[in-house]
């Protein structure tokens, strides 16, 4: 069953591939800002959800060696109490006592097998965990990246054809006052206006 991070990471996959490629190219989309925007913040809120679900089940680990250290105790006391029993019966006292030996011998072997494979156990989940939620991590970082990129890649088209517009203003205007000199026309640019927010689609 997949994570509610790894379900989102797919529909954002998914979006992108349903994206239009920009005209002219094979290699730019056309996103809607609002979106994706929603499909990030949904993956924002999700992830936090996701890496407490394996810290808990890191923090099993203690559970686990827990468990274990009650049945090794367990033992070891019900080994404890044959010993002694063994031990008051006179008539085979020797023979108890070497039985008594070997039975808590036994169980002290016992108890250690299960503590070093609860330890294992324990430190398996803990990686397999961390592994898990380093590469949801991984995805969501490469995701943030490309975001990025476009971004920049968008900023610095817009920058461009600013520019080419610009110059070919700048140039009509000393087309029609040709005798003027290049000092005069900028005297009379008039002040541009405030910022205008571009929505980006």
């Amino acid at each position: 069953m997949s994570s509610k991070i790894e379900q989102l990471i797919d529909e954002i996959e998914d979006y992108i591939d349903n994206c239009k490629f920009k005209a002219l190219s094979n290699t730019q989309i056309i996103v809607n800002k609002e979106e994706i925007d929603e499909l990030l913040r949904e993956l924002r809120l999700k992830t936090p959800e996701e890496i407490k679900r394996y810290q808990k089940i890191i923090s099993n680990k203690e559970a686990i060696l827990n468990d274990a250290r009650e049945k090794a105790s367990a033992l070891i006391n019900e080994a404890t109490l044959q010993t002694n029993e063994l031990i008051n019966e006179h008539e085979i006292m020797q023979q108890a006592y070497a039985q008594a030996n070997e039975v808590v011998t036994l169980a002290t072997n016992q108890a250690q097998e299960i503590l070093d494979n609860a330890t294992i156990e324990a430190n398996t989940m803990r990686e397999a965990a961390m592994r898990y939620t380093d590469d949801l991590l991984a995805n969501v970082e490469n995701i943030i990246a490309h975001s990025m990129e476009n971004a920049s890649f968008r900023y610095d088209e817009l920058m461009k054809g600013l520019n080419e517009c610009y110059d070919i203003v700048k140039s009509n205007r000393a087309e029609l006052f040709p005798m003027a000199g290049l000092e005069d026309l900028e005297d009379e640019v008039v002040p541009t206006a405030e910022p205008v927010a571009l929505d980006i689609i």
